[in-house]
């Protein structure tokens, strides 16, 4: 009992499957043909009678270490970027981070102060309460 839905057939759809094959599968096709042609061009040149092997190898070399040197030099940009960064922000903190460790331990003390006067009450009615017990001979 399974519901077989119908296709779609407005406007819409009709135009999303005539892009499918001339936008989508189309140029993946050409772009597949053009590397295996090449792969066979290769080939054909290289491995003939009178083909320069080693040239051919030099050329694929270039085409390896040619994006690897662009992203290392993007890289080592990136990073030369950061350290100079690091050398300005080291230059500021200092200054900042001496002030905040200063407001921090001021916070410190305050607050140690506050609770020392929240709880004295509580400590001066327990001590008054253990002398009494003590002196009443209870434990």
């Amino acid at each position: 009992m399974k519901a077989v839905l119908p296709k779609p057939v407005h406007e819409s759809y009709q135009r999303h499957r005539r892009q499918l094959i001339s936008q989508i599968l189309l140029p993946m096709v050409i772009a597949a043909l053009l590397f295996v042609a090449m792969i066979v061009l290769i080939n054909v040149v290289t491995f003939r009678s009178n083909g320069d092997v080693a040239r051919w190898a030099a050329i694929s070399t270039l085409w390896i270490v040619i994006p690897i040197m662009i992203g290392s030099l993007i890289f080592l940009a990136i990073l030369v970027g950061l350290v100079y960064l690091m050398k300005r922000l080291l230059n500021i903190t200092p200054v900042y981070t001496g002030m905040a460790q200063d407001l921090v331990h001021k916070l410190m003390i305050r607050i140690r102060l506050l609770a020392d006067q929240l709880v004295k009450p509580v400590i001066f009615w327990d001590s008054v309460g253990a002398s009494i017990n003590r002196l009443l001979g209870r434990k």
